[in-house]
């Protein structure tokens, strides 16, 4: 049986590690040029050929977005540029212009070429029309419904790929000129400055009818949590989390929980609701903004689309990576990312154990000298823990 791909996002060499050790199948990056995501910090072509590398190692999959809608300016280098991914063992890119694709054919095919959800593709027609351009997959425009994925899917044998978590673009897949018009930053060039989510006041007849709260035109991101069972059962190839932008906490988060729900599934071949549920709950443990389901429900209604959460903060449960466990000290090594001390009830988890709770009894230092509270960024710290541990687990407050 082929598996569903579980592909997630990377902004560096760091998250892309952790991305391949939380379960995902294959992470999709951004390079200096040719990316949507300008303000991530995105990777340079050794940072990508170290990526390929250690994705070939692992029998995984590297790819790479270059889904601009690209002006002359854009095109320089192009040539050389995709040669050099291809060189650097890249399995493919995901692209918008027919232009870099058709490039991408010429000087580097070895290259599989997937057209970017920024297409707005929703019909298998136009799917076999990029299908006799040569692309092997197409990522599917977000405002396809349920139903249409699955009549899509019995008129193509295309890969598809669709979206199950993540950020939602107000306008049709980011063709958008609001952040244009407004900051002079273009969202189709990687500039977004998400005008979207500003807070705005509305008015009707010269009177202010937002009494309580701000209004903003961007919708919740997407959460497909109740819709894998169908996704996997319609058979799309590759699951897709949106955020390069976002944490380390939020990568190992996002895509352990859509991992663990994607094996239960192969594991039964059913999910129940407690499956579901759990993955909900877990995901609600991550850095989320408001998540409705997005266009997959038939109905739409503003429960799913409206965000009205104007004063969000970030969450600060993420408190440190596990760097090492000594099986015959049971002493972990820490590297902090939040505030903690002696006496706090915290939680761990990671891929390959259960979400487990502990209270640390004492502290050390890298000298092991007893402190009483981690408050420096990124300290070294070690303390006892008696049960197994691995590397990239992940300690947060309970």
């Amino acid at each position: 049986m082929k598996k569903v791909e579980l592909l997630a996002p990377a902004g560096n060499l760091q998250k892309l590690i952790m991305a391949y050790h939380y379960g995902a199948d294959a992470v999709y990056v951004g390079g200096k040029s040719f990316s949507l995501r300008a303000r991530a910090s995105n990777f340079t072509l050794e940072d990508i050929k170290e990526g390929a590398q250690l994705a070939k190692s692992l029998g995984k999959k590297l790819y790479v977005t270059m889904n601009i809608v690209p002006h002359n300016t854009d095109l320089n280098d192009l040539e050389i540029y995709l040669k050099n991914l291809e060189e650097a063992g890249v399995t493919g890119i995901i692209v918008s212009s027919l232009y870099i694709a058709n490039t991408a054919l010429r000087v580097a095919p070895k290259l599989e070429r997937h057209l970017s959800t920024q297409d707005s593709v929703t019909n298998s027609k136009s799917i076999e029309y990029y299908k006799d351009k040569g692309f092997s997959r197409v990522v599917l425009g977000r405002e396809t419904t349920l139903e249409q994925i699955k009549d899509i899917r019995t008129n193509t044998d295309v890969e598809l790929e669709v979206f199950i978590h993540g950020g939602m673009c107000t306008s049709y897949s980011g063709r958008c000129m609001l952040s244009n018009y407004m900051t002079n930053r273009d969202a189709n060039r990687g500039g977004c400055a998400h005008s979207c989510r500003w807070n705005y006041d509305l008015y009707k007849d010269n009177d202010k009818i937002n009494t309580k709260e701000f209004f903003n035109i961007g919708s919740k991101d997407l959460n497909a949590t109740s819709y894998i069972y169908d996704l996997l059962k319609i058979g799309v190839d590759s699951l897709k989390i949106e955020g390069r932008m976002k944490s380390l906490y939020y990568i190992a988060v996002v895509v352990g929980s859509y991992r663990k729900l994607i094996d239960k599934y192969y594991e039964n071949s059913f999910l129940t609701q407690n499956d579901i549920t759990n993955c909900e709950m877990e995901i609600l443990k991550a850095e989320n903004r408001e998540t409705g389901c997005g266009f997959f429900n038939e109905i739409i209604t503003p429960n799913e689309q409206l965000y009205s959460d104007s004063t969000e903060v970030p969450t600060k449960d993420f408190l440190g990576i596990v760097l090492d466990y000594d099986d015959n000290t049971n002493i972990v090594t820490l590297e902090q990312r939040n505030y903690f001390k002696t006496g706090d009830n915290v939680e761990f988890f990671g891929p390959t154990i259960q979400n487990t709770n502990f209270v640390i009894e004492k502290l050390y230092d890298e000298e092991n000298n007893e402190i009483e509270i981690c408050n420096h960024p990124l300290q070294i710290v070690k303390f006892k823990v008696n049960f197994k541990l691995s590397k990239y687990d992940m300690m947060r407050k309970l």
